[in-house]
């Protein structure tokens, strides 16, 4: 007696391709919060019909992995589905429980930092320290926010921990939108700056205790020493 077997089943281009968008995303050929290209070029390009390529595209948006907006075009918005899930509870969670939640990475990355850096690492973190000082200066509060928020991605990914990146760069989206409001008093803006100068010469160092105990103090000031805006 013949044994019945389950018809074999080919994926739809539209599937295939979203399969081919979404290694796009994954590998970093589409960073998250660049736009892509417009559907006509995607057609062009990737050689398959305008109706499959805006079917692939709305099923990354339903995924959270882009974002239509309207009149804009379409923006990456996550590098995976567990970064878009994430994305969304960091970003409607209160602030405490953000800072808590980055006091706790930020801490333990910090340490693996000055374990792993290498010194491109450090050219990097100088830079971005750099940057982030500029804009605190400028007043800009947003802007700031923006800049720390990459200098202390950038610390994470010293850490030489790709999971651990991907959580924390969804983190600092979180961080970004909770803290962007804040303004610093000329006192805490100097603490601030001193207290991350350590952390880069800590990280330099090798001295993982006292990266993680500056990164700690870091997240003390951010939550106990700024002002919202009103």
């Amino acid at each position: 007696m013949n044994e019945l077997r389950a018809p074999r089943r080919v994926a739809s281009l539209s599937a295939q391709l979203v399969d081919t968008l979404r290694e796009k995303i994954a590998s970093g050929a589409w960073p998250v919060g660049t736009r892509i290209p417009p559907e006509h070029d995607l057609v062009e390009q990737l050689g398959v019909g305008r109706t499959t390529v805006r079917e692939a595209l709305g099923a990354l948006v339903h995924l959270g992995l882009l974002e239509a907006r309207r009149g804009d075009g379409t923006y990456v918005r996550a590098s995976s589905e567990m970064h878009s899930v994430l994305m969304r509870r960091a970003t409607t969670s209160r602030r405490s429980d953000v800072l808590e939640l980055r006091a706790v990475l930020e801490e333990y990355a910090s340490g693996l930092a000055a374990v792993r850096r290498t010194e491109e690492d450090l050219v990097r973190l100088r830079q971005l320290l750099d940057e982030a000082e500029t804009t605190a200066v400028s007043q800009e509060v947003t802007l700031a926010a923006e800049a720390d928020v990459r200098f202390h991605q950038a610390v994470v990914n010293a850490g030489g921990n790709p999971l651990l990146t991907e959580v924390y760069d969804v983190l600092g989206a979180a961080v970004a939108e909770q803290i962007g409001d804040t303004s610093w008093s000329g006192e805490t803006a100097a603490q601030h700056a001193d207290l991350h100068r350590s952390l880069v010469e800590a990280i330099a160092a090798r001295d993982e205790v006292g990266a993680r105990y500056r990164a700690a103090e870091i997240v003390k000031l951010t939550e106990a020493g700024t002002e919202r805006r009103k």
